[in-house]
């Protein structure tokens, strides 16, 4: 196998590396699959977008009777306020709770049509070069990151109940930035910057829209990316590896969450 840590090739075997030293490189002989499923089977954009859409949809059905109440053109089949708290909606009552799993859920659930479209248009847009940079579990980890703390500066400033990726949507944004300044691309800073300033402006242009959450995804997403060691020929170490497994896990537990809590409590109400 290649060890995670120095690129060299050891035995699955090792208890350590015998040239950069790292402790069981090999993980008793999972590390390998590990790695492959990180290069190449795991499609995180895929996953990411496809989960949202789930969501969405199931939103949808948990409270149809919202589905077809007009209040503006992003409301157009928008969930209810109660499906959405039972998946995980951030802030508010969700808050007040002390559910800090929210911050995570909430990255995955949207507000209506346009909303989810836009949204998974940037993923889909942001996702693969994200990943082409920094390898699909720092990607995730960025994702996520920026995400969480996007809702962690909006419950913190606001208050008010909020879902939507479009803080880690931003946070994708500043990683990439911080990418292509390392790699001294000038060009691609110059582009991603223009795109940044310009949802920005649209942020305050437009009814309804978490700028503070845009705003504390961006600073996320360009922190886990700076605190990133940055290699153009290195792997993905295990350590990242295992969070973005870690946050997978932790994000499914969160939603689990939210239906039983929330269920609960209309149950006895």
């Amino acid at each position: 196998m290649i060890c995670p840590q120095c690129g060299k090739l050891i035995g699955v075997g090792e208890d350590k590396c015998p040239f950069c030293g790292a402790w069981r490189p090999g993980l008793y002989g999972y590390a390998p699959a590990m790695q492959r499923w990180f290069a190449g089977r795991l499609d995180i954009t895929a996953l990411i977008a496809t989960t949202c859409v789930v969501l969405y949809v199931a939103a949808l059905i948990l409270q149809p009777g919202e589905i077809f109440r007009l209040r503006g053109l992003f409301s157009i089949l928008a969930p209810g306020t109660q499906a959405l708290y039972q998946l995980g909606m951030t802030g508010g009552a969700a808050w007040d709770q002390g559910w800090w799993w929210t911050l995570l859920t909430a990255i995955y659930l949207h507000g209506g049509l346009l909303h989810i479209f836009f949204n998974v248009m940037w993923i889909r847009n942001l996702g693969p070069p994200a990943v082409e940079a920094y390898g699909t579990a720092r990607a995730f980890l960025i994702f996520s990151f920026a995400g969480a703390a996007g809702f962690l500066v909006s419950n913190l400033a606001a208050g008010t109940p909020s879902i939507g990726a479009s803080g880690s949507i931003f946070g994708l944004l500043a990683a990439l930035i911080v990418y292509g300044r390392k790699r001294g691309s000038s060009m691609l800073t110059a582009q991603l910057w223009q795109w940044a300033l310009i949802m920005f402006v649209m942020g305050f242009l437009m009814s309804g829209v978490n700028n503070w959450a845009h705003a504390g995804g961006f600073a996320g997403g360009w922190i886990a990316a700076e605190a990133m060691p940055f290699s153009a020929d290195r792997r993905e170490g295990r350590l990242a590896q295992f969070a973005a497994l870690l946050l997978i896990a932790l994000t499914a537990v969160g939603f689990v969450l939210s239906f039983v809590n929330v269920t609960r409590i209309l149950m006895g109400a």
